[in-house]
């Protein structure tokens, strides 16, 4: 990551511009614009001076706070595809994204603040989702545990709409129990894994 004017950060300038944008989609998710900007350096854990040498103004923390957010949830989708099967990495990537969405909302009234003064901070942002979630649907569909005939952008669409009726915390329960059976809808219809045939077995079938 650079600082404003193109050079890249330090490493003790990088991990503070981090908690500065940890802490700023807190406050912002929690307080919209009456968030202060005092209370997130402090709970950053640095001085005001440090958050306005990274975000000079409040649009530009919200901007960044958003796309830092945005950027977690599409990048999980490589390293979730090292560690897990693709069905389990999928549907591990849909919590994620009930994450990205509750901060998102919460967000709602300081994004609409940066989109007033000109910026647009979802710009690309659908083209980035669908690209993840192609990533995640194309590796399972290889393993014939999915369908191979998916749109990302109707998963999209479909995960989205489990966030905005089921994202609250009281309710992620049932947003769980909601994305599980958008799984089994992924399911449905796949070709089923079969294990390879030994070759002991394979001379007998033929």
């Amino acid at each position: 990551m650079d600082d404003p004017a193109g050079r890249p950060l330090r490493a003790d300038a990088r991990r503070n511009r981090d908690l500065l944008l940890a802490s700023a989609v807190r406050a912002f998710s929690e307080k919209g614009l009456d968030a202060s900007l005092d209370a997130i350096a402090k709970d950053a854990g640095v001085g005001i001076g440090t958050l306005y040498r990274h975000f000079p103004t409040r649009e530009a923390l919200i901007e960044a706070a958003y796309r830092n957010e945005l950027a977690a949830v599409c990048d999980a989708a490589s390293d979730l595809l090292e560690s897990l099967p693709p069905v389990e990495a999928t549907r591990a990537w849909m919590d994620r994204f009930i994450d990205y969405m509750t901060a998102k909302i919460g967000m709602a009234d300081a994004l609409r603040a940066v989109i007033a003064s000109g910026a647009d901070p979802y710009a690309h942002s659908r083209e980035r989702l669908n690209a993840a979630i192609e990533q995640l649907l194309s590796a399972a569909a290889a393993t014939g545990e999915v369908r191979s005939d998916v749109k990302p952008d109707d998963v999209l669409i479909s995960v989205g709409g489990v966030a905005l009726a089921a994202g609250d915390p009281a309710r992620r329960e049932q947003a769980g129990r909601l994305l599980d059976l958008l799984m089994d809808g992924l399911r449905y219809g796949a070709p089923v894994a079969r294990p390879a045939q030994s070759d002991q077995t394979a001379g007998a079938a033929r």
